[in-house]
């Protein structure tokens, strides 16, 4: 779908902080671990141990904390909008070439629950990402990704209004969203019968 067809303005969230890219070295000693969080405190997580780590001298041991974004678009008001969605909520991807103290110092920060792994006995053995959810995950962090991403604030059944196009003003609910195509059919009121319309994601409002 080109731009012209939609009369699409982009627009770049200036706020929007660009990912960083996951690099996936088999012979580094550094590997990418998953932590567990209290969710919503990525933001709050990542900046705590950006300074702990510089603070303690620890640069050589903990290379990179990520929040794991995806560059997805959001529609409002018939605009598409660069923003950055946590496809991971609740987690956190630390590159650490870990050893006891490094895994103590993540497990005492605050909001951490801790690091994905297995239970031996009483301890917790942190397991590091595998080269194929390295990949993946580097894949969604990449900001040259082929694919473009819509973040779809409407679901099945929700009332919206048209609000562009013929059926400009018209009122109705979402009968099916098709995500890959970035199209809606919403099924309105035409001269007193229900009539079902395929519309594109930024003809639509939420009432």
């Amino acid at each position: 779908m080109t731009e012209e067809n939609v009369n699409i303005e982009e627009q770049k969230d200036e706020t929007a902080e660009t990912p960083a890219l996951v690099e996936d070295d088999a012979n580094s000693p550094y590997k990418w671990y998953a932590v567990r969080i209290v969710s919503g405190h990525e933001n709050k997580v990542k900046l705590y141990l950006e300074n702990e780590i510089r603070a303690e001298g620890l640069e050589e041991r903990i290379k990179h904390v990520v929040i794991p974004y995806e560059k997805v678009y959001e529609v409002k008001n018939g605009k598409k909008k660069i923003k950055l969605k946590n496809f991971l909520p609740g987690y956190i991807l630390i590159n650490a070439d870990l050893n006891d103290n490094i895994r103590d110092f993540i497990a005492k920060t605050p909001s951490i629950i801790n690091m994905v792994g297995v239970k031996k006995g009483k301890k917790l053995e942190a397991i590091p990402l595998s080269v194929a959810e390295v990949k993946r995950i580097q894949a969604l962090l990449s900001e040259e990704s082929a694919t473009e991403k819509i973040d779809i604030n409407f679901n099945v059944g929700d009332a919206v209004k048209v609000t562009s196009g013929p059926f400009n003003n018209f009122n109705g609910n979402i009968l099916e969203i098709n995500p890959e195509k970035m199209k809606v059919k919403v099924m309105v009121s035409i001269f007193g019968r229900k009539t079902p319309i395929e519309l594109e994601l930024t003809q639509i409002e939420r009432e």
